[in-house]
């Protein structure tokens, strides 16, 4: 044993393993032996922890009891010297048994020595009685003819904090008193930044936050009404503020500053001094002065707690409007339809997000947001808010019109929270804001504002990344390093009710001489416009409405004023000849800004790749790039990828930043691990909380290996809109119905209750080109019915939702043709009734042909099967669609047993091998070996893995449920399927309009228009 303290009474600081941070106290056992040295292992309390540093802080007392070896002793005993209090700073590697050479220095007085064991490379520090740590080991490395000193320079900011709060112990502090007023996001990255550039070794900081919670993400509030918790949105490191030695105070609201006295006085009467103080604030919501605006049901979208209040009211209430269509009133559009309410915005303006869009571009949004069912009032004022007839209120617009709601959330704007300020003497600005200088100081250069609360320029930046660059800003300027805050690119990328919405620069093409290409594709749902200097040369700005791609190049042509192709249109028109212009990360100078939130610059991320790093999560993670918005993750990747290609270092594969794996070995370690959840697996090979990449694939995976009821609890989560309700949304908010038809083969029972379903419950009915009939117009609360009428007619869910086996189209074969020489149609059914619990990367389409005159087209599907006289031909991996392929002959003449058994052993092989949202013929074509290796693996079993992949797919088949008839039999799960939280109301919102005998969505127009509409059916 090398070191051992039992009970460690003395022992004041905390080790840190890679996995987390302990707090070592008196009743505690730690125990540090030679071969954990070497292993980087240590036990503590009985358990056994891995770690990459190893802090450890000891008294010489404690360092003259230690029992073990010598030899560390005789290193260490220079620092065995003065008070037996003193306290000494260890940090270890792994590796660390026997070092050849010791150096240290003494920098007199202050006693402060470095002690350095070489070997290979660097191995450890030890510090005792240095006041500044960092300055110290800078000041001291260039006197030591050490190996390698970047070893240690990888330890990062924090060791060197806690290096300088434990040996300046017992000495004058002589640190200033900062006061930040405000925990919100732009507050807490000011706090992050200060911690990183060593600010607590000056500052002694408290943070007075207004609201119950510290730090949170608001710009995914919406998510909290979709299932994320306060603590999932919260943007507070677990042990930050622990750690790091700052006091926050949640629940503080603060009533007045006096900057005379330097003091803040909260509204319970406590004050609290300060030498500096931080304005970050934020900002209040807007209402409009309209009568009535104070109901009870009446909200702002601000705060965690007005969502709270909101969800209270849905329970109560039919339908909700937002008043404000900017970004945040149709986030709050998107709050309300997640709680099931007929949602309504109303814009004063004449079209949505006027400051970021055009009319083309407002338009287009309009249009996509109108097909998600809700429905949008442009240019229209409201005048007041009385009691309603048919709904708690009614809002009466000018011009006579009215709109009933039983709640209305106010999302009209913002305003600089500067009250503060103001009361205090601060300068104002005219429409209000705290005037700030570059350097983010007031007119009192003791006080900083940041954020949304501060003027700069006579601008309000309203967004997160300008606020960052404020908050890093000001966190230089208190360390007194050079810094300035010279305004901020206000370009946006945002998915708003899924739809993205980009604005780049001079959107609006008001600068002098400027000249606009636009591209309008109402089919896709896609708007386009690029705004170009005079010369053709510069890009000025740009909207992109409906499809994102193309952002990140735009945005950097426009921040670094690359030169601009000679044909500019090309950078939003479709692909000419296939062949799409892109900005290769090549082309971009290192003083290109890449992340705006962080500002970190392609130069960065190279400087990352240069330290070391060889992921784009380990650049992440280095340099911050993408944690903000998230907008630049695309360009992260893309220049990453590119720079480690350039360096020869093979470029990661992996599924997602949530895990370092691809879909490939996912899939194993699921099945090899016998892992039956995503928080199993995010657990034990992952981290953070997954993504819509990650969590989809999980579920397929599960559901492949286990087949697992996908509306499980633990699963639930994981699906998409259509895998979540078992039918596939259309394109105004219904779902269509579509029962299984094995192999085109129907009763006329069956028939006839498809026809009375269809008939009763008034949904558009078509044969689909897989010998399946649609129906189409269902809405979300008529599904369980329309399906427990279906179950009872003996049909079955057709997996038509999910990335499964959808259709085995065949003919009529040898019973009825006189050309079939094989009964395709029981063939038909034999494999659709086997593969039809499937789980896939993508969705599977089989046929069965009688003869070679091939009438089900088998040869253009996954699977195809046509029949001989002496057997069956396999073809696989063919599909129609955008990118047809033809499938390939796998193998001829085969009987039914081993038709069936090689069609296992392929299918199987896709499941465990394939990508996320693969189909079969891309994933041949990528099979390294092509078709002659899948007939290897699956022919002549060269892997050895026949007999396991007809086991597993006979652990498919043996476990098969209908979905729906699981979800009719289970009350819990049919709560899914109401239109509303509160009621089994229809939503009237979605409306048809009667065309050829049957029923279609009503355009917008003619939602408008007096038409005949179909009525509501029960």
């Amino acid at each position: 044993m090398l070191l051992q303290w039992p009970g460690a009474p003395a022992l004041r600081a905390r080790f840190a393993t890679a996995d987390a941070c302990y707090p070592v106290s008196s009743d505690c056992d730690l125990q540090l032996s030679a071969d954990g040295l070497a292993n980087g292992a240590i036990q503590f309390n009985g358990q056994q922890l891995g770690y990459q540093r190893l802090l450890l802080a000891l008294s010489a007392n404690e360092l003259a009891n230690c029992d073990g070896l010598a030899a560390l002793r005789v290193l260490l005993s220079p620092f065995a010297v003065g008070e037996a209090e003193q306290p000494i700073l260890l940090v270890l590697s792994p590796g660390l048994a026997a070092p050849t050479a010791v150096y240290w220095a003494d920098q007199g007085n202050n006693a402060a020595r470095l002690l350095l064991f070489e070997g290979e490379v660097l191995r450890g520090l030890a510090l005792q009685n240095c006041d500044d740590a960092v300055d110290f080991f800078y000041s001291a490395v260039g006197t030591v003819a050490a190996p390698d000193t970047r070893h240690l320079l990888a330890l990062g900011p924090e060791p060197w904090a806690a290096a300088h709060r434990l040996t300046s112990r017992g000495k004058p502090m002589n640190k200033q008193k900062l006061l930040v007023i405000g925990n919100g996001m732009v507050g807490h990255h000011f706090l992050e930044s200060l911690v990183d550039g060593g600010g607590m070794q000056r500052y002694d900081v408290t943070v007075l936050c207004g609201e119950p919670e510290p730090a949170y993400d608001r710009v995914h509030l919406s998510e909290f009404f979709s299932g994320r918790t306060a603590e999932d949105l919260s943007l507070v490191t677990p042990g930050f503020f622990e750690e790091s030695g700052i006091t926050l105070r949640t629940g503080a609201r603060v009533a007045s500053v006096d900057p005379a006295a330097c003091i803040a006085e909260l509204e319970s009467g406590e004050s609290f001094e300060y030498d500096r103080l931080v304005l970050a604030t934020g900002s209040y919501p807007f209402v409009p002065p309209i009568p009535g605006n104070d109901g009870e049901h009446c909200f702002v979208y601000r705060t965690l707690t007005d969502l709270e209040a909101m969800r209270a009211s849905a329970a109560s209430s039919k339908v909700g409007v937002v008043v404000g269509g900017g970004l945040l009133g149709l986030e709050a559009a998107n709050a309300l339809q997640n709680l099931g309410l007929d949602t309504h915005v109303v814009e004063f303006a004449p079209r949505l997000m006027p400051v970021q869009l055009d009319d083309g571009g407002g338009a287009m949004l309009r249009r996509k947001i109108s097909e998600l069912g809700i429905t949008v009032h442009c240019a229209t004022a409201t005048e007041q808010i009385v009691p309603g007839e048919s709904a708690r209120y009614r809002m009466e617009f000018a011009g006579g019109e009215y709109l009933e709601t039983d709640m209305i959330c106010f999302s009209a704007g913002i305003r600089p929270w500067d009250q503060l300020a103001r009361e205090a003497g601060l300068d104002i600005g005219e429409r209000g804001g705290i005037t700030v200088n570059n350097a983010c100081q007031t007119s009192d250069p003791n006080i900083y504002a940041i954020g949304e609360c501060a003027l700069w320029g006579g601008r309000i930046f309203g967004l997160v990344a300008p606020g960052y660059q404020m908050a890093r800003t000001a966190a230089s300027v208190l360390l007194d390093e050079e810094a300035a805050f010279t305004g901020a690119d206000m370009s946006t990328k945002l998915k708003l009710l899924g739809v993205d919405v980009c604005s780049i620069g001079d959107a609006h093409g008001a600068s002098a001489g400027a000249k606009t290409y636009s591209y309008t594709d109402e089919v896709a749902g896609v708007y386009r416009r690029i705004n170009i200097s005079e010369d053709g040369k510069t890009l000025l700005g740009a909207i992109l409405v409906g499809d994102a791609q193309g952002y990140d190049q735009l945005l950097q042509y426009c921040l670094n004023g690359i030169e601009l192709p000679a044909e500019p249109d090309t950078l939003i028109l479709p692909a000419r000849d296939g062949a799409a212009i892109s900005l290769a990360p090549g082309q971009l100078p290192a003083a290109a800004t890449v992340c705006s939130c962080h500002n970190v610059t392609k130069g960065d991320i190279v400087g990352a790749l240069d330290g070391g790093c060889v992921s784009v999560g380990e650049v992440r993670d280095c340099t911050a790039a993408s944690t903000g918005c998230g907008g630049c993750a695309q360009m992260l990747k893309d220049i990453v990828n590119a720079e480690l290609a350039e360096r020869g270092v093979e470029i990661s594969t992996a599924i997602c930043e949530h895990f370092p794996h691809t879909r490939q070995e996912l899939f194993h370690l699921v099945r090899v691990g016998q892992i039956q959840t995503f928080a199993e697996l995010l657990k034990k090979h992952g981290r953070g909380r997954g993504c819509d990449i990650c969590k989809p694939a999980v579920a397929s995976i599960l559901a492949a290996n286990w087949n697992d009821y996908v509306l499980e609890q633990p699963h639930l989560g994981l699906q998409d809109t259509n895998d979540r309700y078992l039918a596939n949304m259309q394109k105004d908010g219904s779902y269509s119905v579509v029962p299984r038809v094995p192999g085109g083969e129907i009763t006329p029972d069956q028939l006839i209750a498809i026809g009375e379903v269809g008939k009763k419950y008034q949904l558009y009915t078509k044969i689909t080109g897989g010998q399946r009939i649609d129906l189409f117009g269902a809405r979300l609360e008529q599904l369980p019915a329309i399906w427990g009428e279906l179950i009872d007619a003996g049909l079955e869910t057709g997996h038509a939702y999910g990335k499964a086996v959808r259709t085995v189209k065949s003919c009529v074969g040898s019973t009825w043709c006189r050309y079939g020489v094989q009964d395709s149609v029981s063939m038909a059914l034999r494999i659709e009734h086997r593969y039809k619990g499937l789980r896939a990367p993508h969705k599977l389409k089989f046929a069965v042909s009688g003869c070679t005159r091939e009438c089900a087209e088998a040869q253009s599907k996954d699977i195809g099967v046509i029949a001989t006289e002496n057997g069956w031909n396999l073809y696989v991996c063919g599909n129609g669609g955008m990118k047809p392929r033809h499938a390939d002959l796998f193998a001829v003449d085969l009987d039914d047993e081993t038709l069936i058994a090689y069609i296992d052993r392929v299918l199987m092989f896709y499941v465990a091998t394939a990508d996320r949202l693969q189909r079969t013929a891309r994933w041949l074509e990528n099979l390294e070996g092509g078709l002659d290796y899948l007939k290897q693996v699956v022919i002549e079993d060269s892997l050895g893995l026949a007999a396991e992949l007809e086991q597993r797919m006979g652990a498919v088949v043996d476990t098969y449920q209908c979905e729906w008839a699981t979800t009719l039999e289970d009350p819990e799960r049919l709560r899914l399927f109401q239109g509303f939280v509160n009621s089994e109301a229809e939503d009237e919102h979605i409306m048809f309009v009667e065309e050829r005998g049957q029923i279609r969505p009503a355009r917008e127009d003619e939602r408008e228009a007096p038409v005949v509409v179909v009525e509501d059916v029960a």
